[in-house]
């Protein structure tokens, strides 16, 4: 990473306290690692991505359904997904420093320093190995790399071995003999509460094949280095949607929904060119084919959403541990026999986009530092968020010119015409400019000022964030012009 984008990176953590978007969790007792807290502002742009990505995948597909799906699960649910035996990475330790180290972070860490072509490279070594699952290999080009410990700066490293990421805890108050009675697990990921339900969904919704559903919600990982601010944590949050084909058919509709899940991002504004596919070297135990969305942050281009066919593992799985058929009956007559398709357990198209690395990306894409050259040849300078409109925290800022004069009483009518579509913020403090400077750092689109002149003829100020135009308009025109704008 350069040091103009680390800068940039550091500035973006700083801006996201500073102005109440994230904090550090339990931070007066010297904070928790890798845990986060949303603040005022993060909470309503969390929310804001969550809505947006829930009303795309559920109220604008008529075969795609929600549901909400308990953290807790049986114990046998996690044995059946592979994740008691799979879900690991591959870990390891500096004997000098006793810091642990998940493999491919330690690579990828050194690669950053690298120039780009030897750092693809090393990278590109690196994958091929892990596919493999060379574990010898790893520790010898970790070797002669001579990649070091942060903290001992010595190359005196352990056996990589397989660490499981998973949170265990007891269920209930009884004691037991036996510790793995009363086993369960935070859950790592939130796609196997839809699996378990695919029946009960598919029979009370009444969906046919193919149809998907979504949910979101907390998931828990025990990562052992993480970083990088909010985007690796050991409690985040899952947009996830299994989307349930046709045996045969999952080929197409993996490529469906892998332009589909593209056009998403870039239909909220964001550019193209920080875009990339990323096709998996080493594919999970589960899948056919896997691919990530990458997004260029700050730190590098890093995934922010995967799409994996994962065949008919997961709901064969679950059949097979529990015993009850996960079965669906396709009525439609296949052409090729003229008879129906029948019983068939079907395949999956999973799409899967962490909601506060979509949060990081968000808050990437839109800081700005500007430079304002004004009309006595002077500059100024400015922090902006040009958070998309329909993202944005607050849509509308409402700031008398006084205190006095009537002036707040219609400010106030305003503020209660609008409050009922989308969020406002009402302010009376400070000279109008830095006002408006306080809104730009919270990424509010649109600022109305009231003055003696509304009083007169029904007229504001509105003054848009991105270009800092001002333009008189009518007020009885503010709050449909928002709502416009934010759809």
């Amino acid at each position: 990473m350069s040091m103009q984008s680390e800068n940039r990176f550091q500035a973006i953590i700083s801006h996201a306290k500073e102005y109440g978007f994230v904090f550090q969790s339990s931070e007066i007792y010297d904070g928790l690692s890798a845990v986060y807290d949303y603040g005022p502002y993060g909470s309503e742009l969390k929310r804001n991505i969550r809505d947006y990505w829930w009303k795309s995948m559920t109220q604008l597909h008529e075969n795609i359904v929600g549901i909400d799906a308990a953290i807790f699960m049986h114990p046998t649910t996690w044995k059946a997904s592979g994740h008691v035996d799979n879900f690991s990475d591959p870990m390891i330790d500096n004997k000098d420093s006793k810091k642990r180290y998940r493999v491919d972070h330690l690579i990828e860490s050194h690669a950053e320093k690298l120039s780009k072509e030897a750092g693809e490279a090393l990278i590109t070594e690196m994958e091929a190995l892990l596919a493999k699952e060379d574990f010898a290999g790893l520790k010898q080009m970790i070797l002669d790399h001579k990649i070091a410990c942060s903290v001992s700066g010595t190359v005196n490293w352990t056996d990589i071995r397989q660490f499981n990421l998973m949170f265990e805890t007891e269920f209930g108050a009884i004691a037991s003999d036996n510790p793995d009675d009363n086993k369960v697990y935070l859950r790592p990921e939130t796609a196997q509460g839809i699996f378990v339900n695919f029946l009960n969904v598919q029979k009370t919704a009444r969906m046919k094949v193919p149809f998907g559903i979504a949910q979101v919600g907390k998931a828990f990982r025990n990562e052992i280095v993480a970083r990088q601010f909010i985007f690796r944590m050991r409690e985040f949050e899952q947009m996830e949607m299994q989307f349930f084909v046709r045996p045969g058919t999952e080929g197409e509709w993996y490529k469906y929904w892998k332009e589909a899940r593209l056009q998403w991002h870039l239909g909220l504004g964001l550019p193209a060119e920080k875009y990339r596919y990323h096709d998996h070297v080493k594919l999970a135990h589960y899948a056919k084919e896997a691919c990530d969305i990458e997004y260029e942050f700050p730190i590098g281009f890093k995934e922010v959403e995967g799409i994996h066919s994962r065949s008919d593992f997961d709901l064969m799985q679950h059949q097979t541990y529990s015993k009850k058929k996960q079965q669906y009956f396709d009525a439609d007559v296949d052409p090729a026999t003229g008879k129906p398709y029948g019983n068939y357990v079907p395949y999956v198209i999973e799409t899967s986009i962490g909601l506060d690395r979509m949060f990081l990306l968000i808050l990437s894409h839109a800081y700005d530092e500007e430079t304002i050259n004004k009309e006595d040849g002077t500059t100024d300078s400015r922090v902006v968020l040009r958070i998309p409109n329909k993202l944005a925290p607050v849509k509308l800022a409402v700031l008398p010119l006084t205190k006095k004069d009537g002036l707040p009483e219609i400010a106030r009518d305003l503020m209660d015409s609008c409050k009922p579509f989308f969020r406002c913020f009402y302010e009376e403090k400070d000279a109008i400019g830095k006002r408006y400077r306080r809104q730009d750092a919270i990424g509010t689109p649109f600022c109305v000022t009231i003055d003696h002149q509304t009083k007169e003829d029904g007229t504001v100020t509105i003054r848009y964030r991105d270009t800092m135009e001002q333009e008189r308009i009518l007020l009885s025109k503010v709050r449909d012009l928002v709502i416009e704008a934010s759809l």
